[in-house]
């Protein structure tokens, strides 16, 4: 009976790939795979083309010769801001103790 069963599933299993014919096994899946070159043929430029480019490169590199230099930092706020006045630092936070209060640095939380 086990012998059966196991001769159905095999035949109801390939029975649609042997309808089809024995390429189906043997060949690549055609349908399945996309056209994709991944090595395209190299074009070649024609001396036109490659003097134009030549030229473009050309102009490109005399446009950034035409940009001034940076002077000094653009500080919008440098002329509010005293010579004498350091920069704003980020106090450090407060450390807590077990009790959830603060401590003081210069003593004790509690007396």
């Amino acid at each position: 009976m086990k012998i059966l069963r196991l001769a159905a599933v095999v035949a109801l299993l390939t029975g649609p790939a042997l309808l089809t014919g024995p390429a189906l096994l043997t060949g690549p899946a055609h349908a399945q795979m996309p056209n994709v070159n991944l090595i395209p043929e190299t074009v070649s430029k024609t001396p036109e083309e490659k003097e134009q480019e030549e030229a473009q490169q050309k102009a490109y590199k005399e446009s950034l010769k035409k940009i001034p230099d940076a002077k000094a930092s653009a500080d919008p706020w440098g002329t509010v801001r005293s010579v004498d006045t350091p920069k704003a630092s980020t106090p450090a936070p407060a450390k807590r103790t077990k009790a959830g209060t603060t401590a003081s640095k210069t003593g004790s939380a509690a007396n």
